[in-house]
């Protein structure tokens, strides 16, 4: 199997060629409240730019709870058809291994290329 890296690499390019990629903080909260079914993955970036910004860090963690709450699975570093994907199906394992061992937001570093 190959890295949760490379595998989220994959999954997020698939997603934006395939325009099923939503991109901001706004942006991912209004989609998960208007078609929370429509979400398959949840991944938050982590920049220590914005470690200070007691605002984002709010957001980040309501949109944690959310997905919790809506069987979401999460990473901090989808739509109908989008567990098909066998990167986004990796992803989704590896979240579940994480979480069984109480690991609830895995960290997973991109691959420079």
């Amino acid at each position: 199997m190959q890295s949760p890296g490379k595998s989220l690499k994959e999954a997020l390019l698939c997603a934006q060629t395939e325009d099923r990629l939503t991109v901001g903080v706004y942006e991912s909260a209004k989609i998960m409240t208007d078609d929370p079914d429509s979400v398959s993955f949840c991944v938050l970036a982590m920049d220590e730019e914005f470690e200070c910004d007691i605002a984002l860090q709010i957001h980040f963690t309501l949109i944690q709870s959310f997905c919790f709450d809506n069987d979401i699975s999460i990473v901090r570093n989808p739509a109908e058809g989008s567990w098909e994907d066998p990167a986004l199906e990796k992803l989704h394992l590896f979240c579940e291994e994480s979480r069984r061992l109480n690991d609830w937001v895995p960290e997973i570093s991109l691959p420079e290329r």
